[in-house]
């Protein structure tokens, strides 16, 4: 579960990123800071190697970062809202406002690619996006997207 993962201590309100790979920079720190991923260096350049692919901007303001690196701990998920947004090279232009940043170890496979269907999933819900951009706590964006699940 999506929610099970997303921990309080994993999610910026108020995030003020100048760019994509500052916004995942300060995501990955997040994961970085708990012990989630033990070399933020090298998880950094592990997502932004996956950015080079194509933008993982989905549109209406909202991108799903990702990477399996031998420097993640455990499958995690880490997320930040930017009132401004960020520019993501996003498929209809638009900057983005909601970001999940999911990292997962190597090994991970199955796992990896089921939470990132899930995610996107999720996020076809117009009423739970609204929702993620109203939320005033941290715990309120856990409880929002646990109602979805």
């Amino acid at each position: 579960m999506i929610s099970e993962l997303l921990q309080a201590e994993f999610i910026d309100l108020e995030l003020d990123a100048g760019n994509k790979q500052e916004a995942i920079d300060r995501l990955s720190n997040l994961l970085s800071t708990s012990g989630k991923v033990r070399d933020q260096k090298h998880f950094l350049k592990a997502v932004m190697e996956r950015e080079k692919l194509g933008s993982t901007a989905i549109g209406a303001g909202i991108a799903i970062p990702h990477a399996r690196a031998n420097t993640v701990k455990e499958v995690s998920i880490a997320f930040a809202r930017s009132s401004k947004g960020v520019d993501f090279n996003s498929i209809d232009g638009d900057p983005v406002h909601l970001i999940f940043l999911l990292a997962a170890p190597i090994e991970s496979g199955s796992l990896y690619l089921k939470l990132l269907a899930r995610v996107s999933r999720l996020l076809r819900y117009q009423d739970l996006i609204e929702d993620l951009k109203k939320a005033t706590t941290k715990e309120e964006i856990v409880q929002i997207i646990a109602s979805k699940e």
